[in-house]
């Protein structure tokens, strides 16, 4: 019994649209801890710190980022972890 020749599989190319921070896209933008509505965005609903690759922030605005969450936790702005109601 032989096999029949197939062609090879391409590996199909997807386009991976480009992330860009959006503090280094507009310079309006500023990290504050003081400001708690920009900060939820970058937590989940636990309460942790969202990583770089999801939250599509550079290096530069993730480290600055997380310096501000973690004062906004220490002056009580931000809480460290959601308490669960059963």
């Amino acid at each position: 019994m032989a096999f029949a020749t197939t062609r090879p599989r391409r590996k199909k190319r997807f386009f991976r649209r480009r992330r860009v921070c959006r503090f280094c896209a507009d310079s309006n933008l500023k990290i504050d801890y003081k400001d708690g509505k920009t900060l939820r965005y970058f937590l989940t609903e636990r309460g942790k710190i969202i990583p770089r690759r999801i939250s599509d922030n550079c290096a530069k605005h993730q480290r600055q980022m997380t310096l501000a969450i973690k004062r906004a936790r220490q002056m009580a702005l931000l809480p460290y972890t959601i308490t669960q109601s059963i």
